[in-house]
């Protein structure tokens, strides 16, 4: 291999953290979905929480949307430095042409 390095090992613990971040996330919404709003007792305080667990549920659902988008775009980085890492050590390996 060359002098460029980066550890596959970061790849990996991005993918895991964006993963984890979006199953944490879908839990959440799922909750907030199920939640009892007649526990607080006044009917427009039940209103404006489901209208809070709706907002929230959206928001929610995007960001778990856009974190699998993320997981996406690193293994096409990884895959890309994994290609280029490779390219570079071939060239290393290259006869190299004198100068006139």
């Amino acid at each position: 291999m060359s002098d460029l390095r980066l550890e596959d090992t970061i790849f990996e613990d991005l993918k895991k953290t964006f993963s984890t971040i979006s199953d944490r996330m879908e839990t959440t919404r799922r909750t907030l979905r199920g939640a009892d709003t007649a526990a607080v007792g006044e009917s427009k305080l039940i209103d404006d929480v489901q209208d809070f667990a709706d907002d929230w549920g959206y928001g929610i659902k995007q960001l778990g949307k856009h974190t699998h988008g993320a997981v996406k775009m690193i293994n096409k980085i990884g895959d890309s430095f994994s290609k280029l890492d490779l390219d570079l050590a071939e060239s290393l390996k290259a006869p190299k042409k004198k100068g006139k």
